[in-house]
């Protein structure tokens, strides 16, 4: 008995002597799998990543105090001496002697081409006066602003340097998916190259203030200051522009998104060729499909674009395209919600000839349509109607002005404007619905458009804002804290 036990222990001991030298001549990819290394892409990638400084020149009055520039000058540099502190709280900024001071900031970018042509974001060189690019070697040189485009939040650099200089595969990202590896090198907070990574969460993500892009979701930790830097697959290539965050703080907690490299592609091309960018318009004012729409429109489920609106005359009207609709694809893509829509209307440009599925009254038709120009004037009414990013706010919340008859509908408020729709969900839960007429933010009277823009304008964010609201021929009161939309 004991010489079979023996002889099983042996057996057994061998066994593992077997598998520990089988394992250990396994080479070190095949041992951990899933967990990338990102070296060798940063090596590739990192010198084509630029840090983007840029100042916005402030005033100096000529008749402040003292005989000369000199004076002047000690005068300015005693100003900029004083703690930020009693600066704000004693109003120094607005002393007339001193002038408004520079305003300066930063952000991300990547060279694209090697002759010095650089992509990064509207919002980090908007209204600059002076644009400097720092290379990853610490070269420096002075940018020039190519063109911009604020409704992609898309902007073309240019420098100009004695050699060719190291830029960026441009990848694609339609054949991205969500769980794929991608990583950002940016300037966070102003450190320079920057590596974070993480992988992709959802695509076709929309936000009104960039409604025509269809933003890439992902989990890749990005700050205020990776604005305009590259997001890159596992190949190097550039498959987004890091553009911003949700957050309810100020930083990142998750949620980070970036703008398809094929929109910005194409920005840039008519940017550079014709220095502005030229969208397709179809002409409807779009809605949520709900399920109980779903239900009384006879759809399977909730899907696709409603029409709420269609403008007179417009390529939606003339192809016969009736309020009531609900739209379910465009040129064979079909539409899950009605953000889809804005994407692929924009993304061709006037005169394209395109085709319209929707559902009318159980029943599928389709429709030709010939775009218009989004910059015509038939588009002028639609955009006064349409709640787009124009009206999108800190405070989650679309208004409108009222009309005499509106006005008259709401029971006669004095003054005011009234919400179309919400768009936060802080402002749904504190109570906030369409149709609730605001007349007071914060205690300030709110008599039209121009004075809550004003005022919202004002709030600083993260912090509580009370509103008088009026609804069903009564006034009252309804304070919550917005949710802050950071950009990167």
């Amino acid at each position: 008995m004991f010489i079979g036990d023996q002889s099983m222990k042996t057996k057994f001991w061998l066994r593992v002597a077997v598998l520990m030298v089988f394992f250990a001549s396994l080479p070190l990819s095949a041992k951990v799998t899933g967990l990338p290394d990102f070296t060798e892409l940063v090596e590739k990638a990192g010198p084509a990543v630029v840090n983007i400084r840029v100042t916005q020149f402030g005033t100096r009055d000529p008749q402040a105090s003292g005989q000369n520039g000199r004076s002047r000058d000690r005068e300015e540099q005693n100003q900029r001496d004083i703690p930020e502190f009693f600066r704000r709280y004693f109003d120094m900024p607005e002393d007339p002697r001193f002038g408004q001071p520079d305003r300066t900031g930063a952000g991300s970018g990547f060279i694209y081409a090697a002759d010095g042509y650089i992509l990064t974001n509207h919002h980090v060189v908007a209204e600059a006066d002076e644009i400097i690019i720092r290379m990853a070697d610490r070269r420096e040189y002075e940018a020039t602003l190519v063109g911009s485009d604020e409704a992609s939040d898309i902007a073309v650099l240019k420098i100009d340097a004695d050699e060719d200089l190291p830029f960026l595969s441009i990848g694609e990202s339609e054949s991205l998916k969500p769980g794929e590896w991608v990583a950002a090198i940016g300037s966070p907070f102003n450190f320079e190259q920057s590596v974070t990574a993480g992988i992709v969460s959802a695509k076709g993500r929309s936000n009104r203030a960039q409604q025509y892009v269809p933003f890439i979701q992902t989990d890749v930790a990005i700050n205020r200051g990776n604005s305009g830097g590259p997001l890159l697959n596992m190949d190097g290539e550039v498959v987004g522009i890091n553009s911003w965050i949700l957050s309810s703080n100020g930083g990142y907690i998750g949620l980070s998104f970036s703008i398809p490299i094929e929109v910005a592609a194409s920005t840039a091309r008519q940017l550079r060729t014709t220095g502005r960018v030229e969208r397709g318009l179809l002409g409807v004012m779009v809605g949520a499909v709900t399920r109980e729409m779903a239900e009384a429109l006879e759809l399977d489920r909730p899907v696709g674009a409603l029409v709420n609106d269609v403008t007179p005359g417009g390529a939606a009207d003339r192809a016969g395209i009736k309020p009531g609709d609900v739209i379910l694809a465009f040129n064979d893509s079909a539409l899950e919600t009605w953000n889809d829509l804005p994407p692929l209307v924009g993304a061709n440009p006037p005169g394209t000839k395109a085709s319209v599925r929707v559902s009318r009254d159980g029943r599928n038709e389709v429709f030709g349509v010939t775009l218009d120009a989004l910059n015509s004037e038939l588009s002028e009414e639609l955009a006064d109607l349409d709640n787009s990013s124009r009206n999108s706010n800190a405070l989650g919340l679309v208004v409108d002005m009222i009309g005499s008859d509106r006005r008259r509908e709401l029971g006669d408020p004095e003054g005011g404007v009234v919400i179309t729709d919400v768009e936060s969900d802080d402002a749904w839960r504190a109570g906030l619905r369409p149709n609730d007429v605001i007349l007071m933010i914060n205690n300030r009277q709110v008599e039209n458009m121009d004075d809550f823009n004003t005022l919202v304008a004002s709030t600083e964010p993260g912090h509580a804002v009370a509103l008088r609201v009026w609804r069903g021929g009564a006034s009252s009161f309804i304070a919550y804290t917005p949710r802050e939309l950071d950009e990167g």
